[in-house]
């Protein structure tokens, strides 16, 4: 994708006539993180991830990076690919739930960075069960 390094992390440089603008991957991927959140029955990283995260978190005080768990993303000039990790609810059609993840995370990531996106590729590496995402929500408040 012909991307560029900045102070060691790769970024994207919009151009105009008055300058130029860039992007980092970090905003590209918390962008791509909070519209993917923004589709409910999902959570971002799946069952492991989501555990060492919420335990990291409970040990450095985290939780402002929540929204990029699960997310990688290759920033060009012009143009994003994003790689999503995520867990859905039991009972939600995941074909219709990563389509609708893919075409959010789509639309945010092209209107509030100015990038084309050219693929959304999205791993659904566990399925969540109502009784199982509550036990762990009270563990993880419990380590704060």
């Amino acid at each position: 994708m012909g991307a560029q390094r900045v102070g060691g992390e790769q970024s994207a440089s919009l151009q105009s006539e008055r300058g130029s603008t860039t992007i980092s991957d970090t905003v590209v991927s918390k962008v791509a993180g909070i519209a993917a959140l923004e589709v409910e029955g999902i959570q971002m990283g799946g069952g492991t991830a989501r555990a060492v995260s919420g335990f990291w978190d409970s040990v450095t005080g985290g939780g402002g990076g929540h929204q990029a768990r699960g997310v990688s993303v290759e920033v060009g000039e012009q143009e994003a690919a994003v790689e999503l990790s995520m867990a859905v609810e039991y009972g939600k059609p995941i074909p219709q739930l990563s389509e609708a993840v893919r075409n959010n995370v789509i639309s945010r990531v092209e209107s509030l960075t100015g990038l084309r996106v050219v693929e959304v590729n999205i791993t659904v590496n566990d399925v969540l069960l109502p009784e199982q995402e509550q036990p762990q929500q009270e563990q993880q408040r419990g380590l704060r």
